[in-house]
């Protein structure tokens, strides 16, 4: 399976609104399952009726057609497939909620839908999408220890929620948000440290809890990193305006 690129932002200023990256494709969905048998009785725990199971077929189905819609960057197409498809994935998940697959697909669906949203400034749908994913990617990631790009889509969604928390002035809220992400990123770094998507995520991270933490390390080790990756390039566009802020440096 293709992972999608984790989307993460940065405050452009020290007070910036939350912002979002472009679009980025979900990654494929499972294959379809198998139709069950009809049954005469209720099925037991952790089983799907055969109408939830030719639901998440379908939901296949739709998931598909909205990455389609999505490449072709045809947003508002894409979302409705995707919001299609949710509450077929939303039930399998919850019939059978250690099945890791299902959770890994509701994960990326909620994910996708939030980048089709976002792209049609529906941030507030982003926000919700967002949080519905959380403890989803958290069981995956937590399910899947070395899977580095479902680490940084994580500690990218915790900095988007923290973005928002921050931006509404609620430090308090924003703070557990960025310390989470934190240890995700760092140990994306740790494992990679000339990755440049990791060292973004990291930053992000860093210039967002050194806003919230009241912590001097960690708002000199959000400049030191910054400085040095705009000195040699790796910063990206997201980045770059909060550590021109915090230091008046300006990029080459």
């Amino acid at each position: 399976m293709v992972l999608s690129r984790a989307v993460y932002v940065a405050l452009t200023t020290l007070a910036a609104p939350l912002a979002l990256a472009a679009p980025a494709q979900a990654q494929d969905a499972p294959a379809p399952a198998q139709q069950a048998a009809p049954a005469e009785t209720a099925p037991a725990a952790g089983q799907m009726t055969p109408e939830q199971i030719a639901a998440f077929n379908q939901a296949v189905t739709d998931f598909t057609a909205g990455q389609q819609a999505q490449q072709a960057g045809d947003n508002a197409a894409a979302a409705a497939k995707y919001e299609a498809a949710l509450p077929a994935i939303r039930t399998a998940v919850q019939a059978q909620p250690d099945k890791i697959d299902n959770v890994n697909f509701l994960a990326n669906a909620l994910y996708a839908d939030a980048a089709a949203q976002g792209a049609q400034g529906r941030m507030d749908k982003v926000i919700a999408l967002y949080g519905e994913s959380l403890p989803h990617w958290r069981k995956l990631v937590e399910a899947k220890p070395a899977d580095a790009a479902s680490r940084n889509i994580l500690a990218g969604i915790l900095i988007q929620l923290g973005n928002q928390k921050l931006a509404a002035k609620d430090m308090t809220g924003a703070d557990p948000y960025y310390k989470e992400a934190l240890t995700l990123a760092r140990k994306s770094v740790a494992e990679n440290a000339a990755d440049k998507t990791n060292k973004n995520i990291l930053l992000s991270a860093l210039i967002g809890a050194s806003q919230t933490a009241n912590d001097e390390a960690l708002r000199k080790e959000a400049l030191d990193m910054g400085k040095a990756m705009m000195a040699d390039g790796t910063i990206d566009a997201i980045n770059k305006p909060s550590i021109e802020a915090m230091t008046g440096q300006k990029a080459g």
